[in-house]
């Protein structure tokens, strides 16, 4: 890109430097289109729905700060798309999103045979004096990303950053060696987040293909994995939840009551429930008298309206909103097995709403839902200490993972200098 932007350079300094850079006192502020070659827009050809031709890119595409695949775009033409087709270092940027979304970007980092599509923007970086993967990274640094979202153009429910005000990004940017040197101790720390999330990715499919064969399959009467202890212990019984358990449905206490609400008593609602296991934390509490039913310690909590299938287990006394009904369990049946056994069924619960405009299962329909159980109550017990013991595990790597996505992100905020106004 010409630069026909003069820029007063500044000395600026990150406040973490590798030992060999600390002499160079200078990083240079300038703007982002001195660093590009070109910023460009894609294909503008109609899509086909039936997946063959050219693939190109979709807003979409940029996925867990990756390039996916899956949710690509395909085109026929006869046309030369060469000059679309992306290079190893390219950079895709959205710039038409919500406004939370604007900013984020990939780096092209092998040859996909992927070809620049609509919706996102295609910089692609001058490498005699930069290094791709460090405008990459410093795109993705707070400073930057928080620069162009207070310039984009903001509508009811997306923003957009044209190209020229993207060009005039403010960045403060170093030698080339520099560069090399933080892409490349950032690109280590990605290899281990990635490594560490591909472990969690395999004992979760490890944990689900055990569900699998620990619970007996429609239409059988015992699994087709059992511990040896339980091997002639006979034939596992169908039972509706309302056998099992008793059924709550949540109920909100009045929101015009002030005296209810911020005591020391969970009030659980579908946006609590995360994937984890047990209901730790929720956005608000209220007090022993808006309680109504109050759900025990391991109750199972299962939403039932529009987010059909969230599921947790009690960790505290709590109650819950309308939209969760929950299991309260009988003498004979362990707590853990029947938030296991549903958890196994949630595809099938999930699949008797799947014509519904707005899911709603209410309390008869959730009672006579079945699962199969053991006779035995020490069986549920050690399905379900094999199954929790599984569950840890997942839990101690995502919290490693956690560890290491905050680092970085600490590391981020030592390796960029903060961010001043560019000097015109």
């Amino acid at each position: 890109m010409s630069k026909n932007i003069e820029v007063k350079h500044k000395a600026l300094v990150p406040r973490l430097r590798f030992p060999e850079f600390r002499d160079d006192v200078t990083w240079k502020m300038s703007h982002l289109n001195h660093v590009l070659v070109k910023i460009s827009n894609g294909l503008t050809l109609d899509q086909n729905n039936d997946s063959t031709g050219f693939m190109v890119t979709r807003i979409e595409t940029i996925s867990n700060n990756a390039i996916d695949t899956s949710k690509t775009g395909f085109v026929n033409t006869d046309q030369d798309i060469s000059q679309y087709r992306l290079n190893i270092g390219d950079i895709l940027f959205s710039n038409i999103n919500s406004l939370s979304h604007i900013g984020k970007c990939v780096i092209v980092e092998r040859d996909y045979r992927l070809y620049h599509g609509m919706n996102l923007l295609r910089l692609e970086v001058e490498l005699s004096a930069n290094n791709s993967k460090f405008i990459y990274y410093l795109l993705n640094s707070e400073p930057v990303r928080s620069s162009i979202k207070a310039r984009a153009n903001k509508a009811v429910n997306q923003a957009s950053i044209n190209q020229t005000e993207l060009g005039r990004t403010s960045i403060i940017v170093p030698k080339r060696s520099e560069q090399q040197k933080i892409a490349d101790c950032l690109s280590s720390l990605d290899t281990l987040i990635a490594a560490q999330a591909d472990k969690i990715e395999a004992l979760k499919t490890h944990k689900k293909g055990l569900m699998q064969q620990l619970f007996p399959r429609e239409g059988e009467t015992v699994p087709r994995l059992r511990f040896s202890e339980f091997l002639d212990a006979g034939e596992w019984e169908d039972k509706c939840l309302g056998q099992i358990g008793e059924i709550v449905t949540g109920k909100t206490p009045s929101t015009n009551d002030e005296s209810l609400w911020n005591g020391s008593i969970q009030f659980v609602t579908p946006t609590d429930i995360t994937e984890e296991k047990y209901q730790l934390n929720t956005r608000r509490s209220v007090v022993g008298s808006a309680t109504g039913k109050l759900l025990p310690k391991y109750s199972t909590m299962f939403t039932c309206i529009a987010s059909i299938g969230k599921i947790a287990l009690s960790i505290k006394p709590c109650i819950t909103n309308q939209q969760i009904n929950s299991v309260i369990p009988k003498i004979g049946y362990e707590n853990q097995f029947i938030y296991y056994s549903l958890l196994n069924i949630i595809p099938l619960i999930k699949a008797t709403q799947a014509n519904s405009t707005l899911p709603i299962i209410n309390k008869t329909e959730f009672s006579k839902f079945t699962i199969s159980v053991p006779i035995d109550f020490s069986e549920q017990q050690t399905i379900a200490d094999c199954l929790s013991s599984l569950d840890a595990l997942i839990s101690a790597h995502t919290k490693k993972l956690n560890a290491l996505k905050t680092h970085k992100k600490g590391l981020m905020q030592q390796l960029f200098p903060v961010l001043d106004e560019v000097q015109e």
